[in-house]
């Protein structure tokens, strides 16, 4: 009985060891497993890259190409749809190489991988609201940009920081007014006045400030509140004299100030 125990154990044990998946790559040099990960990359096969950049790391440890591994997977985790992943890899390579060459790419990228292209305007056309993650990641993809042109300001990657910076803060403003101009829309004047006021507490010159004044002064005219009425208007009229709120109360094209379409 003790034998056939001993047989069975030998068995399950043999069984265990065989059943290891075998690494295909065992034998590659870590120039091949980059130059694989990369045609992976290329393809489109993000997870399949991912997995080769580890091995990468692995096997480089503690040279140059190591890095790019870190900086590739890093992209390869965003273009696959996992922005923590991606953001946590980069916070791992920023903490290991502070002094890298490539440091500036790497805020670069964990601006981008925190960067919604659809926050604008058009978006409100099927969402009413962004989400807090939208918002939250917005404002932590500006932080990032805004480090790499404080830190970097000729860096090949700072322009376009810039650009991406400038959006956010448009969007996000755009999206008060929206909120207010909802409000209005509703008769919820004192809401819609709050909303305003929290646009032009958190932003500056941004074209969106123009209507979040004139719903201000529409409130306060619904609300029969004529001395914030007025002084609302001639901060509106003298800081923007020549917009269409001040000389028409529409937006270009005749359409009410009030309609998207």
């Amino acid at each position: 009985m003790v034998h056939v125990l001993l047989l069975v154990a030998a068995t399950m044990l043999f069984g265990g060891c065989t059943s290891a998946p075998k690494d295909n790559t065992a034998g590659w040099s870590p120039n091949r497993l980059y130059s694989e990960a990369k045609d992976e990359m290329n393809a489109g096969s993000f997870d399949k890259a991912v997995g080769l950049l580890e091995k990468l790391e692995g096997r480089a440890a503690g040279t140059l190409l190591a890095q790019q591994a870190q900086l590739d997977k890093a992209y390869a985790h965003y273009r696959a749809g996992e922005p923590v992943l991606a953001q946590a890899t980069l916070d791992r390579f920023m903490k290991l190489h502070p002094a890298s060459p490539a440091l500036d790419y790497a805020m670069y990228l964990k601006g981008v991988v925190n960067f919604n292209d659809d926050l604008g305007f058009l978006s409100f056309l099927t969402r009413q609201d962004l989400s807090e993650r939208d918002q939250k990641a917005a404002k932590e993809s500006f932080e990032a940009f805004k480090e790499i042109i404080n830190r970097f300001p000729e860096s090949r990657y700072t322009p376009d920081a810039r650009m991406r910076m400038t959006y956010i803060v448009n969007a996000l403003a755009e999206y008060e007014v929206h909120v207010a101009r909802y409000y209005y829309k509703r008769g919820a004047y004192l809401a819609a006045i709050n909303r305003s006021q929290t646009a032009l507490a958190d932003y500056r010159e941004v074209p969106a400030l123009e209507e979040a004044l004139f719903i201000m002064v529409k409130s306060y005219d619904a609300l029969g509140m004529t001395q914030l009425r007025d002084d609302t208007r001639r901060v509106l009229e003298a800081s923007y004299p020549q917009g269409d709120f001040v000389t028409k109360g529409f937006r270009p094209g005749g359409q009410p100030w009030w309609k998207v379409w």
